[in-house]
């Protein structure tokens, strides 16, 4: 007679071999079965109890994006399962294997309305790339095994539904294996000389030609950057690519658009050929960011991802890292020099100047910028950045200070406010070594603070950073935008400190700037996590989507308002840097 084993148990045995080390979730009836298979498997694999399964969820999202491996939270029946659905959304929409688990009533009370069941197999078919509901005790490791091979195959969401009854059953253990010891990242596709040949050709006609630079150029530092100093080309990158090229790369210009820097965006507003690497940029037809006559390279190892954003010229269907450092080698002697090239790092340098002025800044209320300067000065060069959504993004792709050994995550396409809570609970789980920062406005903390319990549960020493003004300030920035009235955007201040304090953190309030310089020097001697509450100005950020500084495109009245109202009287303009270096 075969072995037996509980088939929940047996699930977690696959999880295992996939080396899955950490499960998010909080209990409920319907998933009382696999608590006690999680229970019984303690020593072999971590269960990380939430406080709301949406944090739960981001922080799977957080674990797959940080690790490169699988994420895994669960959710019981009904409402444990709804709430799940933002950290899925994420995950989905920022291309990362997740498995999420779903509770459901034992198999006699299924389709008898009982109590908290729902059809949920219909209610995640949007968000996954595998959905089932387990049918028997003996098929749920099995349909487990493949629901994580399709995650990561397709870079999605996989949903197994189990029915409560079928995690204590006994099957044999001769019934099921698991894959995931055999399990091997894809191999990339190889560079075609014939193709970068005629991508040469397009380079050596270009005069103003940038490297946009995404996150498919992650780990191909030193390939990016060769690269840019061979062809002379400024590297522009996505926001979610940040640290992958060190901010003190000479001709690494940020990200573009909005949550962007003045010389990213006037260096594409400019540019007459991208090298589009491993990327993608939402906003790049919505918002004209991309111009329809500049010559497009485009390389990607996804073909449904070639022409998604601008008609190419020419495709290279292969892994970045590999093509940029083919280009070089196949190109011979590096551009002497390029006007364009010198402009842009002088609009760079000219910049970070601009920002300097306001980190350097002691006033109250406090500037982001000051903070960000704190935040500078205590990193360790291998620290997590748990980025929230907000103007708190921007900032960070702003001043951060950022190298390769560095992780930044934050929700990119989603955008979904609350994300930072949960990131920092995956980061610090996942790399319990680091130091690890969860950047987040006060509208996004009130959303997910239940969670700071987690952090005090598991002794987290997390430094949460809450940029305080009671504004939703990126939506208050829009509305100003769109030249309607403010409205909906203002909201009770809080005293988080003391929130923390109450919760078992410990809080540290901030309105000064010794405040603020004390807080981050008591805060690397706590041991749990910290929650330093910083109230800053609700003065708008300069927007350099609607760069009001050259005179091609506005008004002497408007340059001067404009230059007068974010400070920005010794900011240069692009053009005139290309014309000087032109002569």
């Amino acid at each position: 007679m075969s072995e037996k084993i509980k088939a929940s148990i047996a699930m977690l045995k696959v999880l295992q071999d996939w080396k899955v080390e950490n499960v998010y979730g909080l209990p409920g009836g319907s998933f009382n079965t696999t608590m006690r298979a999680l229970e019984s498997e303690k020593e072999n694999i971590n269960y990380i109890q939430v406080r709301h399964e949406e944090v739960g969820a981001l922080a799977a999202a957080a674990e797959a994006k940080l690790t490169g491996k699988v994420g895994v939270v669960f959710g019981s029946a009904g409402p444990g399962a709804t709430h799940l659905f933002n950290g899925l959304y994420d995950a989905q929409q920022d291309h990362v294997p997740v498995l999420a688990l779903i509770g459901q009533v034992a198999s006699g009370a299924m389709n008898m309305d009982s109590f908290q069941e729902m059809n949920e197999n219909p209610m995640f078919a949007d968000v996954s790339v595998y959905n089932r509901t387990v049918m028997t005790p003996e098929s749920l490791p099995r349909v487990i095994d493949q629901a994580i091979r399709t995650a990561y195959q397709y870079k999605g969401v996989a949903v197994v539904t189990i029915p409560n009854d079928y995690g204590w059953m006994d099957i044999d253990m001769d019934s099921y294996y698991a894959s995931g010891h055999n399990y091997s990242s894809p191999i990339l596709p190889e560079p075609d000389d014939s193709k970068i040949k005629d991508a040469l050709a397009l380079i050596k006609e270009a005069k103003q030609p940038v490297l946009f630079a995404g996150i498919g150029t992650k780990g191909a530092t030193d390939e990016v950057i060769a690269f840019s100093e061979h062809f002379k080309m400024p590297v522009i990158i996505t926001a979610i690519n940040k640290g992958t090229v060190p901010d003190s790369f000479r001709a690494n210009l940020g990200s573009t658009y909005r949550v962007a820097t003045k010389p990213a965006d006037e260096a594409i507003e400019a540019a007459d050929l991208v090298v589009f690497a491993g990327a993608d940029l939402p906003f790049a037809q919505t918002k004209k960011i991309l111009k329809p006559n500049m010559k497009f390279i485009q390389i990607d190892i996804d073909a449904s991802k070639i022409g998604k954003r601008h008609a190419v010229d020419v495709a290279l269907l292969s892994d970045a890292k590999k093509t940029l450092a083919r280009f070089v080698e196949l190109d011979g002697a590096p551009v002497e020099s390029r006007p364009f090239f010198d402009a842009t790092i002088e609009d760079m340098a000219n910049w970070r100047e601009y920002l300097k002025k306001f980190e350097d800044k002691t006033t109250t209320p406090l500037q982001p910028a000051a903070v960000f300067k704190e935040i500078n000065k205590h990193a360790t060069g291998d620290d997590i950045f748990a980025i929230d959504v907000g103007n708190v993004t921007m900032n960070s792709l702003r001043y951060l200070d950022m190298n390769p050994k560095q992780k930044f995550t934050t929700s990119a396409l989603f955008a979904t406010m609350g994300y930072g809570m949960g990131a920092a609970i995956a980061a610090k789980s996942a790399y319990p070594d680091r130091q690890v920062f969860n950047l987040v406005g006060d509208g996004a903390f009130a959303m997910v603070v239940q969670d700071l319990l987690t952090q005090v549960k598991y002794k987290q020493h997390v430094i949460n950073v809450v940029f305080s003004n009671q504004h939703f300030g990126f939506i208050q920035d829009e509305q100003e935008d769109e030249g309607q009235p403010f409205y909906g955007i203002d909201f009770n201040d809080a005293d988080w400190a003391q929130v923390g304090n109450a919760m078992g953190a410990v809080g540290i309030p901030v309105s000064t700037h010794d405040e603020l310089v004390a807080a981050f020097e008591k805060a690397e001697s706590i041991e749990g996590p910290v929650v330093i509450d910083v109230k800053i100005t609700d003065e708008r950020a300069i927007p350099v989507e609607d760069l009001a500084v050259n005179p091609k495109n506005f008004s002497a009245e408007e340059i001067a308002a404009y230059r007068k109202r974010y400070e920005a009287e010794d900011l240069l303009v692009l053009d005139d840097l290309i014309e000087k270096y032109s002569k």
